[in-house]
């Protein structure tokens, strides 16, 4: 296993205190490896193997335990019965009322629980029942790029970093297809796979969708408009001159559903003058680029969209709340905010014109605060500082510890 001590550092953190640890992202994204590492730490540290219980609810192994009921009776004789048990359940979203069982032994046993899920519902109205100030969450998402990168070390020699980036871009971040060198039509197909499981046993099986064909379609419309702003209405137009009629609260359903299952991300817009977000006309981001190309090819002209959608994820990694900014008519990529810091960012392929520079750089410009602003592209670039905009390349911003 390549560690990620992104993640580990973090949920070893609380290890031994009264938390359940939750771990949350799209499938496929790594959350079971880290699990398996965090118990390696545990076994590291001299904690007897016994006292370490791990199920997997994907595996025909435990079908038997998904009630409440099973689960509980299948633990509690396994519990040690004078020195703390380490539980580790992996996508416990399967068990029917798992939060009960996680619930009754954080109260009556000497347990630390560790949870993964691939359902956002995991942190629904019932944990917050069962579990009210007694859980932590972990948002985990595909590989970084410093972590494809570390990964690529173990197989093969990194080239150019910028060149990397464009590897990167292509392939995306789920750590199974950077384990050894595949193909884009091989990557492709794996990716394929991912997306076929989470859309018809997440969505489609676990809601009950009669018209799978009608989701798929809002689907690839918001893989098509990633990075573009519209509305339940706009899908609602779009599938209405296609002869498909659906209305605007069910394609808000849908929508919701598929950031449920963490195959898109809501991106909502803030207005800078009013400081206040918007509730219109937001964007939607992918959980890994590869999700588009594999489910509508690639094209070149969809590179400036998924580098942006690259920003959004690392931002989001290092635990900002994002969103899109509004600035009178104009538009600001990105406004990022934790607690009190905040980072204002433009994303571009290319500044090819005067033209373009101005619009770029300008729109920052605008913005009468010191927060610091970032102007981010994949060009050459003489200076890196244009009146206090800092100019970066976009593999060099994903690399930063300046943020």
């Amino acid at each position: 296993m390549i560690e990620r001590p992104l993640y580990t550092n973090k949920i070893l953190s609380y290890l031994d205190t009264p938390f359940v640890k939750i771990l949350t992202g799209v499938r496929r994204c790594g959350k079971s490896t880290i699990m398996k590492m965090v118990m390696n730490e545990l076994q590291n540290r001299g904690i007897e193997k016994q006292r370490i219980l791990h199920y997997n609810f994907d595996s025909l192994e435990h079908e038997d335990l998904k009630t409440s009921k099973a689960l509980y009776t299948e633990l509690k004789p396994r519990l040690s019965e004078d020195k703390k048990t380490y539980i580790f359940l992996d996508e416990i979203q399967e068990v029917q009322s798992w939060e009960k069982v996680v619930n009754s032994l954080m109260t009556d046993y000497d347990v630390d629980i560790y949870v993964t899920g691939s359902n956002s519902r995991m942190m629904s109205s019932e944990i917050s029942t069962y579990l009210t100030g007694r859980y932590v969450s972990f948002r985990i998402y595909p590989l970084s790029f410093s972590e494809y990168l570390t990964f690529r070390k173990v197989y093969t020699e990194l080239s150019d970093i910028h060149m990397e980036l464009a590897n990167y871009l292509r392939l995306g971040g789920f750590p199974a297809l950077h384990l050894q060198k595949y193909s884009f039509d091989d990557a492709y197909t794996i990716v394929r796979d991912i997306y076929n499981s989470t859309i018809f046993t997440d969505i489609v099986r676990r809601n009950t969708i009669r018209k799978a064909d009608q989701l798929e379609r809002i689907v690839r419309f918001v893989f098509d408009n990633t990075g573009r702003t519209f509305s339940a209405s706009t899908i609602s137009k779009y599938l209405k001159s296609e002869n498909r009629t659906i209305d605007n609260e069910t394609v808000y359903s849908y929508l919701t559903k598929l950031e449920n299952a963490y195959i898109i991300h809501r991106c909502s817009r803030y207005d800078v003058q009013g400081k206040e977000i918007l509730k219109t006309q937001e964007k939607f981001y992918l959980a890994d680029p590869a999700f588009r190309y594999s489910v509508l090819g690639y094209t070149p002209d969809s590179t400036a969209a998924m580098l942006e959608n690259l920003i959004y994820l690392e931002l989001r990694r290092r635990g900002y709340d994002v969103y899109v900014g509004k600035l009178e008519n104009m538009e600001i990529d990105f406004i990022a905010v934790k607690q009190e810091n905040k980072l204002y960012i433009q994303v571009t392929r290319e500044i090819a014109s005067p033209e373009t520079e101005q619009r770029e750089y300008g729109r920052l410009l605008d913005i009468r605060d010191n927060y610091p602003k970032y102007v981010l592209r994949t060009d050459a670039f003489a200076d890196g500082n244009y009146e206090g905009i800092k100019t970066m390349h976009i593999a060099d911003f994903l690399l930063s510890d300046e943020y």
